[in-house]
């Protein structure tokens, strides 16, 4: 079996798939890559103009962009590489993460002083994770993912 395909070589592919999608698309950005951590690479693309058209109705062109960086990386390296890839466009990953919190912190005080359970809307699983770690530092209540993929979503409840 050969070596593992690096983050930097699957970076290098990534980032040229986004160089050619963005020029194809006729907008004008650039492509960075930062390290997360030891084991994931985030390929950042800014100062896009037309963000919208690329990150799509609550981040679903962000996430098919994704979707096909990893198919990508998947074809070149026969399924064996190391680490994670992952996409974000203008900063939208952060923004949506904090906007979850918001929303997540009200409905999670709401559910602990009311005891009663709170289903939340179906989300994307990296969507599901982020309610899933913020509510567990409120004291008083929990969470649950509940559904069949792609309609899953997280019901808050009370402890």
């Amino acid at each position: 079996m050969e070596d593992p395909m690096s983050l930097e070589e699957q970076s290098n592919l990534v980032v040229e798939f986004l160089d050619g999608l963005l020029e194809a698309f006729e907008l004008d950005a650039e492509v960075y890559t930062e390290r997360v951590d030891d084991e994931t690479l985030e390929m950042r693309v800014e100062n896009v103009q037309g963000v919208g058209l690329l990150i799509g109705p609550k981040g679903s062109t962000l996430r098919a962009v994704e979707d096909l960086s990893r198919m990508l990386v998947q074809r070149n390296s026969d399924g064996n590489c190391e680490g994670r890839i992952r996409v974000d466009i203008g900063g939208y990953r952060e923004r949506r993460r904090a906007a979850l919190e918001v929303f997540c912190e009200k409905i999670a005080l709401e559910v602990r002083e009311s005891g009663k359970e709170q289903p939340l809307e179906p989300m994307s699983a990296a969507d599901r994770k982020v309610v899933h770690d913020f509510v567990s530092g409120i004291e008083g209540v929990n969470t649950v993912s509940e559904g069949q993929e792609p309609r899953r979503w997280v019901v808050i409840t009370p402890d």
